[in-house]
């Protein structure tokens, strides 16, 4: 009996060692998958370039933003493209891309700017605007909102509109991201507003313009993405993981009076040599290692990376998209697990 009781001791001891052994592997590799870093990677694409979403590697995005569309004077949304075809083949690339319609956009005709102001200045009109939003989310089968209402067009009706979106998205459990300006913030978004989104899509380009013809010059520099996060995040105290940085596939040519905008990809078809490069003559743009030093940037300061416009990247050996998909997997962060990453 005496001889049981004593190993029955020794077989609990050795139990309780195994045990705790087994508690600290367990917190160790707890411990290992709290510390895995992730980045979002977020790409807009406009319904103009959906001709060449094949050549798009969505196994390098997490989010797909595709723009635009707009409200009638009824609330009904209006898009022009297949964003069906669009979706299916995303996915089919990448499962768990998360892909929102973007709303509104940078450029709006008188018509759709009165069209907003008249839907969301005016309480009861912003019901049927946010029930059509939803079901052409539900429709479409996608994961969220994107909303790029600027400038003017952010009227004195925007962060109702946006706490109400907020609400039945959230019962939706869709997301709801906004694009906001470099250093901008709106008067007419107010703190409930700018806390509602999932994340800020922080436009950290056109700094300069056609709009500025006699400003020739960086429109999107490394300082301006400096300033861009320390404004939303210091100043506007936006969590940095809620902020993503915007940085541009194009630029602008100086050149002429008339100042145009050439992408990427046209300017890497004039010369594999200004990949690398961040201006061209008075073309000026963001060639490949400032893209990688913007991201080493975002990924101490960041939730992740935004791209204005995936569909103006050089397809091939001098991708800006490969580049942040490298850049992020060499610092060792989790974007999409997928092309290597």
């Amino acid at each position: 009996m005496i001889k049981n009781k004593a190993l029955l001791g020794i077989l609990f001891f050795t139990c309780s060692l195994f045990s705790a052994y087994s508690c600290s592997i367990q917190k160790e590799n707890d411990s290992e998958i709290s510390k895995i870093k992730t980045a979002r990677v977020v790409g807009y694409l406009s319904s103009d370039n959906f001709n060449k979403m094949n050549s798009i590697q969505f196994c390098k995005l997490t989010h797909l933003n595709i723009a635009f569309a707009n409200p009638d004077k009824n609330g009904n949304l209006i898009f022009d493209g297949d964003i069906d075809a669009v979706t299916k083949y995303a996915k089919s690339v990448n499962p768990n891309i998360k892909i929102n319609i973007s709303l509104a956009g940078g450029v709006l005709s008188v018509e759709q700017a009165a069209n907003w102001s008249f839907l969301i200045d005016k309480s009861e009109n912003r019901p049927k605007l946010i029930q059509n939003i939803i079901k052409f989310v539900t429709l479409h089968n996608l994961d969220g909102v994107d909303v790029d209402l600027e400038w003017d067009a952010v009227t004195i009706g925007y962060s109702d509109f946006v706490i109400e979106l907020r609400k039945i998205l959230t019962e939706q459990k869709k997301l709801m991201t906004a694009a906001l300006p470099n250093n901008s913030r709106f008067d007419n978004i107010n703190s409930a507003a700018l806390n509602a989104f999932d994340f800020i899509n922080i436009m950290s380009y056109d700094s300069t313009g056609p709009w500025t013809p006699n400003n020739p010059g960086q429109h999107s520099s490394f300082n301006n993405a400096q300033d861009g996060i320390n404004f939303w995040h210091k100043l506007q105290n936006v969590p940095s993981e809620n902020l993503t940085l915007g940085v541009p596939f194009y630029g602008y040519n100086f050149t002429y009076a008339n100042v145009t905008s050439s992408t990427f990809s046209q300017i890497v078809e004039a010369g594999t040599q200004f990949a690398d490069q961040d201006e061209i003559g008075k073309i000026y743009y963001n060639g490949r290692p400032t893209i990688a030093q913007k991201v080493e940037f975002a990924s101490k300061n960041t939730g992740g990376i935004m791209i204005w416009e995936i569909a103006q990247d050089s397809f091939g050996e001098y991708s800006l998209l490969d580049v942040i998909h490298k850049k992020y997997s060499s610092l060792k962060f989790k974007t999409t697990g997928l092309c290597g990453n």
